[in-house]
């Protein structure tokens, strides 16, 4: 046997070179956050109202962190209803995916929530806004939820969505279409997707009156918004999880649409769990050594 490394062994080592690196600052980001919190638990709470909402000082992050999206909107009407029911919550932010041509209505159905028509920001694709933005958790929202044979639309509803969320990442709310919602390659962007219980006799709702009920669900109980507490594992660290269960999948020889419905479901459950950073890290290790066993 030649004692020069093959090609595919230095593929493996700089992969996980990179992985170890990685780790590091992982680590390092979750001392620092953790330092931060303990100086923020010292601080007094002052209280600063945005649009109707009072927050605490340090909830203050919240409505910045917050974006809804409008997936190719037909109507300049519901545009304007969309940034009036947002003003009602205390956002700002709202992109529009591929709009058609913004009318007056929408200035006009938004009263006195025009600034936030005047400053939407558009994008061509979901994926460059994600991009652009650098979002970290991606909500989307569907009348139509799907069953165990769908894992795409697995659904959960508002208020459990509101036990899940954590207000220190970039979150995206993402809306579809008017008329046909969001398409199959859009949900599958999203990490989460979130539908509110209606009658089967007419289960779709006009689309500012479900950002009013999500944002209601979020916005009840703004205690659980202070932004001290466990620090969620951002998206980095989820994809490091499914990647190393990709590679153990792998090793199985399960059929190839095995491995796809295994990861898909793994990838389903970790983003629909509160999974902290330091859970991350500790799983994260344990795949490791999953995967040096298999590999004797």
């Amino acid at each position: 046997m030649s004692d020069t490394a093959s090609s595919e062994e230095i593929i493996v080592e700089n992969k996980e070179n990179a992985i170890n690196e990685a780790e590091k600052n992982i680590e390092k980001d979750i001392k620092s956050k953790s330092n931060e919190k303990s100086k923020t638990k010292n601080k007094s709470k002052t209280d600063e109202t945005v649009g109707h909402v009072k927050f605490a000082h340090e909830d203050i992050n919240i409505y910045k962190n917050i974006y809804i999206v409008f997936v190719e909107p037909e109507s300049s009407g519901n545009i304007g209803f969309v940034a009036r029911t947002m003003a009602n919550f205390g956002l700002k932010n709202l992109i529009l995916i591929n709009p058609s041509k913004i009318g007056k209505e929408a200035y006009y159905y938004a009263m006195h929530a025009k600034y936030i028509v005047e400053n939407v920001e558009t994008y061509e694709t979901l994926e460059d806004f994600i991009m652009f933005k650098k979002i970290n958790f991606n909500i989307g929202s569907t009348g139509k939820p799907g069953g165990s044979y769908n894992l795409s639309r697995i659904a959960i509803n508002p208020s459990e969505l509101s036990k899940i969320i954590n207000f220190n990442n970039k979150i995206a709310i993402i809306f579809g279409r008017e008329g046909n919602g969001l398409n199959n390659a859009e949900i599958g962007i999203c990490d989460v997707i979130v539908s509110i219980p209606t009658s089967e006799e007419y289960p779709i709702m006009n689309v500012s009156h479900a950002v009013a009920i999500i944002l209601y669900e979020l916005f009840k109980d703004k205690n659980k918004f202070s932004g001290i507490g466990l620090t969620e594992a951002n998206t980095l660290e989820k994809q490091f999880l499914v990647s190393d269960l990709e590679e153990i999948v792998k090793t199985l020889n399960l059929p190839e649409h095995k491995q796809k419905t295994n990861l898909k479901t793994f990838k389903n459950i970790i983003n629909r769990a509160f999974i902290t950073g330091r859970e991350a890290h500790t799983l994260k290790g344990l795949f490791r050594k999953i995967k040096l066993k298999l590999r004797k």
